[in-house]
C-alpha cells in the first residue's frame, strides 16, 4: 500500500506530532490552512468515510476525543475550532486515509458560499 498516512502511521516518513496514543495519531498540517491546523488521523487505514464499518464505531470516538485533547494542547478549546473531514472527489479528498482537520486559532470563515447562517 502506498499510503502516505500510513507512512506518518509507521514512522517512514517524520511528523510534527501533537499526540499520539494507541489508535489515533494528530499531526501538523504542511499546508496550514488557519494559524492552527492539525491532522487527526486513526492508525487504522480505512479509505474514506464512506468506509468505515459498524466495528470502527469506538475507533471515531477515539478520533474525537483526541481532537478534543488536540484542541486542549493546542489553545483553542476555549475560543473554539472547526473539525472537518473531506470525503471523496467532490469532497476534495486528496488523502485517501481517514482524516479530520482542525482548525482553528482564528475566527474562521463561513463554510460554503451556499450559506450566510454563520455570518
Amino acid at each position: 500500500m502506498d499510503c502516505l498516512f500510513c507512512k506518518i502511521v509507521e514512522g517512514s516518513i517524520p511528523s510534527n506530532k501533537v499526540l499520539e496514543n494507541d489508535h489515533v495519531i494528530v499531526f501538523h498540517d504542511i499546508q496550514p490552512a488557519a494559524p492552527t491546523h492539525v491532522l487527526v488521523i486513526p492508525k487504522k487505514h480505512i479509505a474514506s468515510m464512506n468506509e468505515v464499518k459498524a466495528e470502527d464505531l469506538p475507533l471515531i470516538g477515539e478520533i474525537h476525543l483526541a481532537a478534543q485533547e488536540a484542541a486542549k494542547r493546542l489553545g483553542v478549546e476555549e475560543t473554539g475550532y472547526r473539525l472537518i473531514n473531506n470525503c471523496g472527489k467532490d469532497g476534495e479528498q486528496t488523502v485517501h486515509h481517514l482524516h479530520y482537520h482542525l482548525l482553528g486559532g482564528t475566527r474562521l470563515g463561513v463554510l460554503t458560499s451556499l450559506s450566510d447562517s454563520h455570518k
